[in-house]
């Protein structure tokens, strides 16, 4: 009997735990609602490298006009690299590895500048030339 009485001078108690739960609820819906986007960047980023070096591979060159891809994926990367450890000049070689990454920085916070923090998200493609050069 003593426990049962116990049980019932706990009324009200389930109240706070039910605030303190909705908050933290709250804040973690908030938390994802601000960190979703980063995500999409990211994918706009590797379709933007993916789309450049197809248009590098048709080409065969790299350091390409890319700005009518850029304008089409409605993204601008700070920085669009190529890997050119083997390139002496433009122009690659049939069956010759090409290598892109498109740059962009991205600020993630919960409350607007406060507590906001700046991320480099990177997006890479690695393809092979299809034109032979003579």
């Amino acid at each position: 009997m003593l426990i049962i009485r116990k049980l019932r001078e706990k009324k009200g108690e389930g109240y706070i735990d039910i605030a303190v739960f909705v908050i933290v609820a709250v804040m973690v819906i908030a938390f994802v609602v601000k960190l979703f986007p980063v995500f999409i960047v990211k994918d706009q980023l590797n379709n933007l490298a993916d789309q450049i070096l197809r248009e590098a591979e048709i080409q065969g060159m790299i350091y390409i006009d890319y700005s009518q891809i850029k304008n089409s994926s409605g993204i601008t990367p700070d920085e669009v690299t190529w890997d050119a450890s083997s390139y002496s000049s433009n122009k690659v070689q049939l069956n010759d590895p090409i290598t892109v990454t498109c740059t962009a920085k991205v600020d993630i916070g919960l409350f607007g500048d406060f507590a906001s923090f700046p991320i480099n998200l990177k997006g890479k493609a690695t393809g092979r030339s299809e034109v032979f050069w003579k």
